[in-house]
């Protein structure tokens, strides 16, 4: 099917969609999430076929992991999906309501945005995150993955499809481009007539060409240059453990913890037990001179590595003086995604917490956090970093836009 007439089947179903009860939308989101389930077999199969191109092509470990399903990554998504159901469900919702002193009643009420297109990469489970939650607030959706994703994307589209005809709802809510070639996609950027507002979601190369060629109205989603900063007051175990989780849990994920900063005075406490669980776990170190006194293996870092996203077991690592450097050198290296501080001083939390210039900010806990799923949204359709017109993780509301709605009772404008 050509791009544009899925454009205008897409914008035709938005304004079905719009009308639907919340019963309805709900009934079709667990029958989704049964239907997940059910064919768990056949998804694996299909994903079997994108990791095996994967291998031949030679993809790194890391972008193996955000492609690999599993039966029980499987649960989770489906998961989500009930979790979406669950949700408060915000299409309708009149946020506000004032009287004029002509009498007039203008109020505000959250209504869908009508199409959203997604451009994303590597990940399967983003084609299911992002169908609920468009789905839940009224939205028709066109994805866009990446070739590497191809088979599993389109077996979990079909399923999408056919759990909506199940319950007499149009599967036009849901389109998949099957072509996923670069001409297609830069017509997809350019699509204003039928395409509301775009959402990019994978590595800074591809964000960066959607908000460099979209004509579309973009909301920007992150590259995780995500920081942890050991304050001087740092319980040392703590500030270890969540180095560990949030850089090693999964590598592949934008709000792993890419960079480290480091207060002189808890160097020499803290620096040596790192350094070593870090070369337990095979990954390398970039740091300044301090860093690399206390190990040899550690590789000398240049400016860029501070500003990198690696996705691999690659850290970088600074010392600084104070927390003033510290909370410097993160708001001149970062995305704007995830930074953690670990101390045990109320105020420089609370500095930490109002002068990082992040969408989440956190104390005493790790990055991996920074998720839909975690912040009890059921799921995400990406995390912003950006501050218009959402910022950090976007659930339900972040999905939909507002309009007046003004009742009167015969007032003219005089």
């Amino acid at each position: 099917m050509e791009l544009e007439q899925m454009g205008r089947l897409a914008k035709e179903a938005s304004r079905n969609l719009m009308k639907l009860s919340k019963p309805v939308k709900n009934t079709c989101l667990l029958t989704v999430a049964e239907n997940l389930i059910d064919n768990t077999e056949m998804i694996l199969e299909a994903n079997k076929k994108d990791l095996e191109k994967g291998r031949e092509n030679h993809m790194p470990e890391s972008l193996l992991d955000r492609l690999c399903l599993t039966k029980e990554r499987i649960l989770g998504i489906a998961e989500g999906v009930r979790q979406v159901v669950a949700l408060e469900d915000p299409v309708g919702e009149v946020i506000s309501m004032k009287e004029r002193p002509n009498g007039l009643m203008i109020g505000k009420k959250r209504v869908p945005l009508g199409v959203i297109g997604m451009i994303y990469e590597s990940r399967p489970n983003v084609t299911v995150d992002a169908f609920s939650l468009c789905f839940k607030t009224g939205n028709a959706v066109i994805l866009r993955g990446g070739s590497d994703a191809i088979y599993s994307n389109t077996a979990l589209v079909s399923i999408i499809k056919k759990s909506l005809e199940e319950n007499q709802v149009t599967p036009d809510a849901v389109f998949l481009l099957e072509d996923t070639s670069r001409e297609t996609a830069s017509k997809m950027m350019q699509l204003n007539e039928y395409i509301d507002v775009l959402i990019p979601r994978g590595g800074a190369g591809l964000i960066r060409s959607v908000v460099q060629n979209a004509t579309v109205p973009v909301i920007e989603t992150g590259t995780g240059n995500c920081h942890v900063y050991i304050d001087q007051t740092a319980d040392v175990d703590m500030a270890v453990s969540i180095v560990k989780n949030a850089k090693l849990q999964r590598l592949g994920v934008c709000n792993a913890c890419e960079s480290l900063v480091i207060h002189k005075d808890i160097a020499k406490e803290v620096l040596p037990k790192l350094l070593t669980m870090l070369k337990e776990n095979g990954c390398e170190v970039r740091g300044d001179k301090t860093v690399q006194a206390y190990d040899e293996t550690v590789v000398p870092a240049v400016t860029e590595d501070y500003g990198t996203e690696y996705l691999d077991k690659i850290i970088s690592a600074k010392v600084v003086d104070s927390i003033e450097d510290a909370i410097e050198h993160i708001n001149a290296n970062s995305t704007g995604h995830s930074e953690a501080i670990v101390t045990k001083d109320y105020e420089h939390a609370q500095k930490f917490l109002n002068e990082i210039d992040s969408a989440a900010v956190y104390v005493n806990a790790s990055t991996r956090y920074t998720d839909g799923f975690e912040f009890g949204f059921g799921a995400e359709i990406g995390i912003s970093t950006q501050k218009l017109h959402a910022r950090g993780p976007m659930g339900l509301e972040a999905l939909t836009t507002t309009k007046y709605i003004i009742y009167g009772n015969g007032q003219v404008r005089p």
